[in-house]
């Protein structure tokens, strides 16, 4: 994506936005010479936050289905599942708004904190700007985790491990700016998702130095609001009924495990009335309407870093070392404290099998599966999924109904069609 210089703030948002609190009115551009008003900052820090919820909300759902966190059970418009998601393809006529999306904020929240850094005085120690350089190092994760390639500004096409490169130098200068502000919580955000953002790298004694400093409770949570349909949570919305029933939890390994289990981070309900989706999906016809109830209502914040995220990732090291019966613990940790069941592994692969399946229930729905399921066929981990998680053999893709199973959003036509580096694309 080019460099941009419209910043999707408003005058309303200059003057009334508070911390943390992304409801805009009247929303449209402003004249850039007032973004480097000391009194804009906390409308910058905003409107970046605002941008990377927007990125956010639609790459974690348009990316549950090809990996099967949830089934499509309809509509292919708004808010729906368009056919080529349905079976688990991502195409680069179909990305431009997911891309675009993250890109923005990457950019906003990039170009916000060198504007900060010209304007105020006490730059290294304020909590906005460990704010913004926490928002920057959560976009470049977005982008790297769920994107083929990288473009930084109009370049040419690198591998999307530079968004990571950039995700964990943001991340560094958030953890130093927020603990010399005593500002807690973002610095411990910051540390968290560094470890994650290593974990994508391949620094596996960065990413333990990481995580352990990170407490089993803690939650940094990305907020959405009521203000206008944009800002609702868009899992939710999608099957809220008001009208859409575009996806389903039916026919994924969690409706079942659900049902098992009553494990909360995994809940799913039913209605009576709307027995069956919106619509027909694929060959299929219309098919039962088991609708998420983890987010359930429109301003559901969806987590980005999590300390029950840090134990899997020690238990994951121990798995890379052969230490299953090491990890087994770390991996049943929250389970063990929500009064779930075990998992139990007498061999490695059948700790890799508890450990993929661990993390698709801790992480679901947050915009991560595509990620870790990208990585772990990468690196030919043992283990396995279940088959409703991955590309069916039978007629159709069956019993998943994934035909191909694209673990990344590739370039956009949006992209190609404007850098001149992709010229003849």
């Amino acid at each position: 994506m080019r460099a941009s210089t419209r910043k999707g703030l408003s005058a309303a948002a200059l003057m009334a936005l508070a911390a943390c609190d992304f409801k805009v009115t009247n929303p449209g551009p402003v004249q850039s010479p007032f973004l480097n008003d000391p009194n804009a900052a906390v409308a910058i820090v905003n409107g970046a936050g605002r941008d990377l919820s927007d990125a956010l909300n639609w790459i974690a759902y348009t990316s549950a289905s090809p990996t099967r966190e949830i089934f499509p059970a309809g509509s292919t418009g708004s808010f729906g599942i368009s056919p080529f998601e349905q079976v688990g393809k991502l195409t680069d006529d179909e990305s431009d708004t997911h891309w675009n999306l993250a890109q923005r904020a990457r950019f906003e929240a990039e170009d916000g904190s060198a504007r900060l850094k010209a304007s105020i005085s006490d730059y290294d120690k304020n909590k906005n700007v460990a704010q913004i350089l926490v928002w920057a190092g959560y976009a470049n994760r977005l982008l790297g985790e769920n994107m083929c390639e990288a473009v930084i500004n109009g370049s040419a096409a690198m591998p999307s491990k530079a968004f990571l490169d950039s995700a964990e130098v943001r991340f560094t200068a958030a953890l130093a700016v927020a603990t010399a502000a005593h500002d807690s919580k973002d610095s411990t955000a910051a540390l968290a998702a560094r470890a994650s953002v290593r974990v994508d790298k391949g620094d596996w004694t960065g990413a333990l130095a990481d995580a352990a400093g990170i407490a089993d409770g803690f939650v940094y949570t990305m907020p959405f609001y009521t203000t206008d349909q944009d800002q609702y949570n868009r899992i939710y919305w999608a099957t809220a009924n008001q009208p859409y029933r575009a996806h389903t939890v039916w026919n994924t390994v969690y409706e079942a495990y659900y049902t098992n289990t009553q494990d909360p981070r995994v809940s799913w309900s039913t209605d009576p009335k709307q027995p069956v989706g919106d619509a027909a999906v694929l060959q299929l016809g219309r098919v039962n309407w088991h609708f998420e109830t983890k987010y359930a209502k429109k301003e559901a914040g969806i987590n980005l870093s999590s300390g029950w995220e840090m134990r899997l990732i020690e238990a994951e090291k121990k798995l890379i070392d052969g230490d299953y019966a090491g990890a087994m613990p770390l991996i049943n940790k929250h389970r063990v404290a929500l009064g779930l069941q075990p998992w139990t592994a007498t061999t490695i692969d059948e700790a890799w099998t508890a450990l993929k399946r661990e993390r698709g229930i801790e992480l679901w729905l947050e915009g991560r599966r595509m990620n870790d399921l990208r990585r772990w066929k990468a690196a030919s981990t043992p283990g396995s999924l279940d088959p409703l998680e991955v590309p069916g053999t039978g007629t159709n893709g069956a019993p998943s109904y994934l035909t191909q199973q694209d673990l990344c959003f590739p370039i956009p036509l949006s992209e190609k069609q404007t850098n001149p580096h992709f010229s003849g694309s």
